[in-house]
């Protein structure tokens, strides 16, 4: 109890990028550009999702939980990176670190889950069509994304407090540009192994299992797809899911190296850049990638 205590009482030191001092300048410009770009996408996906008639269906429906799951990481990490880039060695508190992370656990556990489903309803729309409409019920698609919403929570809480419930030892600077497992493991002077056992396994479900689904619904696609005899109707039908299937890509790729293993050998650098991806550029693309290749997004903006 009083290792806890003593915990609470310093303050954390985000050090992301003290490495390179010489290009502060040019990543702050970077970074609020990216983070204004990825606002004003995701903003406006919203916004159109909500007003435009042509877009009230169960595909944009999730497209826009997922814009907003985008607005809510960004704006967890963002701000704070561009604050440790000003003003280098400010101070961060346990509570604050704390919600930092909590946050991003829900938000990636969300995504995953989202994402799951967002395939699931393409797989419902191309193999099995006749029934899309009844399978995808207003009712159903509003349970589905209170189900993704809340899924994170237990597992953020749970592994948030008892991260902290560790003693933290020494110098309390986080070599990352946000408070992540990964990094504050590395601060603990205490015996972890069974806490990076039980965050090994929670990833597996949390990421693994619904990316091992959504192949799985890609597969049952593709062979659907192939089984269409005219060229154009096989085009069409992939075209609706080339989005979906980028974003998957960019995502998992990232948090399944970085997650998957708590403690791994990377050095903070290269931990730094992979983090960069699924937390800044991802959600700063999803709208690009979206809108760029969907002409019902593109045609809702122009109307």
């Amino acid at each position: 109890l009083v290792g806890m205590n003593q915990s609470w009482t310093h303050e954390f030191v985000l050090l992301g990028f003290a490495h390179v001092p010489l290009l502060r300048p040019l990543l702050i410009t970077l970074f609020l550009t990216m983070f204004l770009l990825t606002l004003l996408g995701n903003g406006l996906i919203v916004m159109l999702s909500m007003w435009d008639p042509a877009l009230r269906t169960p595909m944009y429906f999730f497209l826009r939980q997922l814009a907003l799951v985008e607005l809510c990481f960004s704006l967890d990490i963002v701000p704070r990176l561009l604050a440790t880039l000003l003003w280098p060695g400010c101070g961060m508190s346990p509570v604050d670190c704390a919600l930092q992370l909590l946050l991003v656990l829900a938000c990636v556990t969300s995504e995953c889950f989202l994402l799951t489903i967002m395939a699931w309803d393409r797989y419902v729309a191309i193999c099995r069509p006749l029934h899309y409409g009844a399978i995808m019920s207003p009712q159903l698609c509003h349970l589905l994304a209170t189900t993704c919403w809340l899924a994170g929570v237990p597992v953020s809480l749970v592994f948030t407090i008892w991260l902290f419930s560790f003693p933290f030892c020494g110098p309390r600077g986080i070599h990352h540009f946000f408070c992540d497992i990964a990094p504050l493991l590395s601060l603990v002077c205490a015996d972890t192994r069974v806490f990076e056992t039980n965050v090994l396994v929670a990833t597996v479900l949390v990421i693994m299992v619904p990316f091992c689904l959504i192949a799985a619904s890609y597969i049952a696609v593709l062979v659907t797809v192939l089984r269409v005899p005219s060229a154009t109707g096989r085009h069409k039908a992939l075209s609706t899911c080339a989005s979906h299937f980028i974003v998957v890509v960019l995502f998992y790729g990232t948090t399944g190296i970085i997650h998957l293993r708590p403690k791994a050998s990377y050095s903070p650098e290269s931990k730094q850049v992979v983090s960069l991806s699924y937390t800044v550029v991802t959600p700063m693309l999803n709208p690009l990638i979206y809108s760029l290749r969907n002409k019902e997004v593109k045609a809702a903006l122009g109307r």
